[in-house]
This record gives structure tokens, C-alpha cells and sequence, in this order.
């Protein structure tokens, strides 16, 4: 999909999967507005607050996202209807008869749509039932399947041996899909490892997606792209000790992490210091800081014109140019696609290294 022409509504091209805090939304907040018609974002959310709320409603024009409350009991401050934004729900195979309901309802006072998620993990019963289980979504939430988007939901696709699993599962899944009127069919993972704390510090360590590339795979499909942004599917967190500053940049087919920890004990000099070593590699975008909002906040630490910032700083300027950098990917002519990780005669399956310095090299 490409953007629209002649004054057509744009089709979002990219479904990513984020958490619902302050570093991704802030991340979406600074979406500028030819971007944001072609976003369709995922939020999870664990809490509801105010504060969250009124993030949700400073997210730019023609950016609506889908919201999945799953993790939160059925009440009602999980009845989007009553957020006062507009929302597509997001439902759940397993979700209560009263929660079905509740998001028809929010579906058909805002958008007239919804997001079905189908968690390739969990969700592994077999065709007929899963059939059964997406007609009682549509009479509960009185829905049709052209009104539904289906994201099937890959989880973690962190090594080679996640990826021979996940494929033939998502391929059945997707044949299964095949048999229904689905108004898109969306494939999503998540490629970071839960944890960065074993990584090396004070040096870039590339690591590959493989999110990216399970949906290389699939291309034949016709399947949209979706991934959990640069959070892992299933965080493990980083534990109380490890706060370096850190950041998550996107790449072609790769993350390049940066954790430093060198160059004194200040915050501020340190984070500069990672973000001088980042504006100098052969992965900063030619753009630089036009490229994102995120790029033109790293550039500031660089050049020392603003202070190291926080945890959520680092994750909101990460995000932000993972969001540019998958646009662009999947915007651009299909003949400038970037290859994957294996070309030519390369194993399939090879474990790929995380590698170090400068230059992005390939597992060989």
C-alpha cells in the first residue's frame, strides 16, 4: 500500500504494537501529518489514567489508534465508548460476552471498525473453532468481517529458532484467514530480546530483526507489516542496576543498540557522548535530524544544546525514528526494498551474532 493520490483517504501501511506510555506516545504525538494517515497503531494498555487520557487525546489529526484493554478487568473505565476519543477497539478471541458488546458499541460510535488479534501463541485451537470464535465476535459486537482489521500476532521472533516455529504457524493462519472477508490481515512480531543487560556497553551492537524478516517471508502472502516497535513482544525488563543510557536505533534489517556507560559519572556527558559516536555511523540517516523528531532530539544531546533526558526520553526518541524508518521502508518503490538477512547461498536457520563497532556487518 502507498500513500493516497488525488485526494484519497490515505490506508495506513504500518500496524505497530505499543505499550501505552509516556515514550511511545510521546513518540506518536510528534508524528507529522502526512505520516500519521499511514499509522494504524496497536496501544496495550495496563492502566487507565487521566494522564494517559489526555496523552491519547493530543495524538495528531488522522492518527487513530486501536486500543487493546485485555490486560484490565471488564469495568466500566475499560468501555472506550466512554474515553471521549476516538478509538478502535481491539478484541480478543477469548473476550467476555460483556466486553464483545461493549466494544461493538465503541466500534460503531467512532470509526465503525475494529481489530480482531489472534494470538499465534495462545490462540492455537484449530480452524473450525477459531471460525466459531470470530462469529460470536461479529454477533456479539454486531460486526461484519469487512469492518474488521485481523492482526495475527506472532509474539517473539528473537533467533532463527523462533523463526522456523513461528512461519508454518502464521501461514496456517493466514490460510485460515483466507476463508473470511477480513477488511486487512495484518502480520506482527516482536524481534527485540527482552532483555539488553548481557549486551556489551560504551560500543554499537547490531542486532537483527527478525520480525522484519518473518514478514519477508511472507511477502508472497499479502500480508500488512506490524512489529512491537522497538520493545520486546514479552519484556523481561532490564533490572534495578541497569539504567545506562540507552538507546534502540533502526536500521535495514537491524537494531543498532547503544549502551554506554564511559566518560565519567555525569549523565549529561555520557549521553552526548553516545550521541556523537551515533550521528558519526554509517546508519544515521542521510535526513539526519529531519528524518524524525526523535533524530533532531538525538542531534541536540550530540551538539550538547540540551541535557541527557530519562529513561522515557531515550525510548520516545527511539521509537519516534523506528516509526520514520518503517514508513519509509514500506513506502518506498518496491525495487529499493532492502534485502534481508540472507542472500544468495547464505544458511537459512544460522544463528545470527550480535556484532560490534561501527560498520553493520552479516552473520556469516
Amino acid at each position: 500500500m502507498v500513500p493516497a493520490q488525488q485526494g484519497r483517504v490515505a490506508e495506513p501501511v504500518y500496524r505497530p504494537i505499543l505499550a501505552s506510555r509516556r515514550g511511545e506516545l510521546e513518540a506518536l504525538a510528534h508524528l507529522d501529518s502526512a505520516a500519521a494517515p499511514l499509522l494504524a497503531p496497536v496501544l496495550e494498555f495496563s492502566t487507565v489514567d487521566a494522564a494517559v487520557l489526555d496523552l491519547l487525546g493530543r495524538l495528531p489529526a488522522g492518527l487513530v489508534p486501536a486500543v487493546d484493554v485485555s490486560a484490565l478487568p471488564d469495568g466500566p473505565e475499560t468501555e472506550l465508548v466512554r474515553w471521549g476519543v476516538p478509538v478502535v477497539p481491539v478484541i480478543g478471541l477469548a473476550d467476555s460476552d460483556r466486553r464483545l458488546v461493549a466494544h461493538g458499541v465503541a466500534a460503531q460510535a467512532h470509526t465503525r471498525r475494529a481489530v480482531v488479534r489472534l494470538r499465534a501463541g495462545q490462540d492455537r485451537a484449530g480452524p473450525d473453532a477459531t471460525t466459531a470464535a470470530a462469529e460470536r465476535i461479529w454477533r456479539d459486537g454486531r460486526l461484519v468481517p469487512e469492518q474488521c482489521d485481523l492482526l495475527i500476532d506472532a509474539g517473539d521472533v528473537c533467533c532463527p529458532a523462533d523463526l522456523r516455529a513461528t512461519e508454518p504457524r502464521v501461514r496456517r493462519l493466514a490460510d485460515w484467514a483466507r476463508r473470511h472477508a477480513w477488511r486487512t490481515v495484518t502480520v506482527a512480531a516482536g524481534g527485540m530480546p527482552p532483555t539488553l543487560s548481557r549486551l556489551p556497553t560504551d560500543e554499537p551492537v547490531r542486532l537483527d530483526r527478525w520480525d522484519w524478516l518473518l514478514w519477508q517471508r511472507l511477502a508472497e502472502l499479502g500480508v500488512g507489516y506490524g512489529d512491537y516497535g522497538v520493545a520486546a513482544a514479552s519484556p523481561g525488563g532490564e533490572g534495578p542496576g541497569d539504567r545506562f543510557p540507552t538507546v534502540r536505533y533502526t536500521a535495514d534489517g537491524a537494531w543498532w543498540v547503544y549502551r554506554w556507560s564511559r566518560r565519567g559519572g555525569r549523565g549529561d556527558e555520557r549521553f552526548a557522548d553516545l550521541c556523537r559516536t551515533l550521528v558519526a555511523a554509517p546508519h544515521w540517516p542521510p535526513a539526519g535530524a529531519g528524518f524524525s523528531w526523535g533524530d533532531h532530539e538525538l542531534l541536540r544531546r550530540a551538539r550538547r544544546v540540551a541535557g541527557a533526558g530519562s529513561p522515557t526520553n531515550w525510548t520516545a526518541w527511539s521509537t519516534s525514528h523506528h516509526l520514520a524508518h518503517v514508513l519509509a521502508t514500506l513506502t518506498r518503490p518496491a525495487r529499493d526494498q532492502p534485502p534481508g538477512p540472507w542472500r544468495g547461498g547464505e544458511e537459512r536457520g544460522r544463528a545470527t551474532r550480535a556484532h560490534r563497532g561501527g560498520e553493520a556487518r552479516r552473520a556469516g
